[in-house]
């Protein structure tokens, strides 16, 4: 079964062909930077890989691009679209409808559409390349995984705002949790590498997803028991635009005092806050660069970010009464020695211990870089949201 993998970020689109159930992947690669002047596009097969740069202003254009590339003549890796038998789609909240990967329907599509609100900068991307692929892939089975089904094991405890009860019971606010396909994905790999190295049978873990959206999870047994984002991919971390934890009171202070209208107020915390309300950049790369050159306001906010990712270690370490490893992923988590230097500075009473050595090597496998004595395991697990929707859609085709 050949299954075509879209898994749209909000700044990003990544994609897969894959032939299942070998896990066989023909091709992949991915276009970032979609809406800044320069985007930046990779297409691998066995055969070639393009490298562009270019100019890509939305997730249409992106996916067009991508289609074409896939039945180029000379380097592409299908005929036509009638070899394609499912579209497997990331979509990021599936709010209280959605616990399950689904057969994308008309009214699959309505109730994602219905839950913009919640996911404004995923969900509205998520849909378009639903849309586009539906017209592409016309032959194509199209599948949607919800990136929070992972977190539905949540126990009420930690779950349930204190807020009146009603809320929850009729109108399902409460802590959702996303990136659930990476974090599953993640965390059965970190799992399954501490049972194969006698680290421990059971295990508390916690991952650390950082990408142009940010979050963590605290998994006791391979089970989500806690998460840092809730009823919106919004709270939590530091990330690109999105402003993380904030007090409540400042949103009514805004509006109150200030004169900011709901909406202003959701466009600054959603798309104008993060990362690029504090130095003006929102790629981490620009602020990383600018910071070794002593650019002090990216320096602060890249130490905040560190700050906010330790508060979280300690909080969940003690959720799950103690830590056998933390987890690095995704594009910033993966890459990012700088980050992932500054999370693990002065953490010994957790029993992190970082080699800076280790910290420093790249590799596309899985990769200890704690020091030897490290009572911890701090790991490096490249993610693959889109193995783990393919293994998804495949089970729900075939079973």
């Amino acid at each position: 079964m050949k299954i075509v993998i879209i898994n749209s970020g909000s700044s990003s689109i990544k994609y897969q062909l894959i032939d299942m159930p070998a896990n066989e992947v023909i091709c992949s690669g991915m276009i970032d930077r979609i809406g800044l002047a320069t985007s930046n596009l990779t297409y691998v097969t066995n055969a070639v890989k393009v490298e562009e740069a270019l100019p890509v202003a939305n997730h249409k254009i992106g996916l067009e691009k991508i289609a074409q590339l896939l039945m180029d003549d000379e380097i592409g890796v299908i005929k036509s679209t009638a070899e394609i038998d499912a579209v497997g789609h990331r979509v990021v909240h599936g709010g209280s409808a959605f616990s399950n990967t689904v057969i994308i329907t008309a009214a699959v599509k309505d109730k994602i559409r219905q839950l913009f609100e919640l996911a404004p900068l995923h969900n509205p991307a998520n849909l378009e390349g639903i849309i586009v692929a539906e017209e592409i892939f016309s032959g194509a089975t199209q599948v949607a995984v919800f990136d929070t089904a992972f977190h539905q094991t949540i126990p009420v405890v930690a779950h349930k705002y204190a807020i009146p009860n009603y809320l929850l019971t009729e109108n399902k606010i409460r802590v959702y949790g996303f990136h659930g396909t990476s974090h599953k994905y993640v965390s059965e790999n970190a799992i399954h590498y501490l049972k194969q190295n006698l680290v421990t049978e059971s295990s508390k873990i916690v991952t650390i997803h950082l990408g142009n959206g940010c979050s963590m999870t605290a998994i006791k047994d391979g089970k989500s028991v806690d998460h840092t984002l809730g009823f919106g991919p919004m709270n939590g971390l530091i990330m690109g635009t999105r402003s993380g934890d904030v007090d409540q009171s400042v949103i009514f202070y805004m509006v109150n005092t200030l004169g900011y209208s709901l909406e202003a107020v959701n466009t600054l915390l959603q798309k104008q806050s993060g990362m690029l309300g504090l130095t003006g950049y929102s790629d981490l790369r620009d602020i990383e660069a600018n910071a070794e050159n002593g650019n002090v306001e990216c320096q602060l906010a890249l130490a905040m970010n560190a700050y906010r990712i330790k508060k979280y270690i300690g909080s969940y370490t003690a959720v799950l009464n103690g830590l056998d490893a933390i987890i690095f992923t995704a594009g910033i988590g993966e890459n990012s020695s700088y980050i992932r230097k500054l999370v693990c500075t002065d953490m010994d009473y957790f029993g992190i211990k970082l080699d800076e050595s280790k910290n420093e090597i790249r590799s596309r496998t899985i990769r200890e870089i704690n020091t030897e004595d490290s009572k911890t395991k701090i790991l490096v697990i490249p993610t693959n949201e889109e193995i783990e929707i393919a293994n998804q859609v495949f089970e729900l085709l075939t079973t």
